[in-house]
């Protein structure tokens, strides 16, 4: 997924991870209303608890915090195309491990019917490009 071709697809990838990593945290602090998963950010809490059963409760509060901060965080570094590369290999790593706790403690089902896999793979897929068009990696890059 190089060169001139692959332009609007690569920039459709950034948007799309960014997207459903956004409209996530969205949903825990219960900007989807009705249509939510958790709601709020206490029932996000339980779900991160029952993800990481394995972690100490405060360790899982603080699991919750970090993945919401990181969730913010690489969905804009995506958007605004800064430090893409590290951004993605980010968004890949929180997505893979996600994926991976979602596995253990719901089932393999869970992860599939939410296409975490896909965004851990096509996050990773991002991180392989040289180039980033539309993005401030480019508009700084060293000629």
């Amino acid at each position: 997924m190089t060169g001139k071709d692959f332009i609007f697809p690569q920039l459709f990838l950034r948007l799309a991870i960014s997207v459903t990593m956004l409209s996530a945290v969205a949903d825990r602090f219960g900007f989807w209303g009705d249509n939510s998963a958790w709601g709020n950010w206490g029932n996000f809490e339980k779900y991160t608890r029952q993800l990481t059963f394995f972690l100490p409760e405060t360790l899982s509060t603080f699991s919750a915090y970090t993945a919401t901060f990181l969730e913010i965080l690489f969905p804009l570094m995506l958007i605004l195309g800064f430090k893409t590369k590290i951004a993605a290999y980010g968004a890949g790593i929180l997505l893979l491990v996600f994926a991976l706790s979602m596995s253990i403690a719901l089932g393999i089902k869970a992860p599939l019917d939410y296409s975490v896999w896909v965004g851990s793979a096509a996050a990773f897929l991002l991180a392989t490009q040289k180039e980033f068009y539309f993005s401030i990696d480019t508009l700084t890059k060293k000629s």
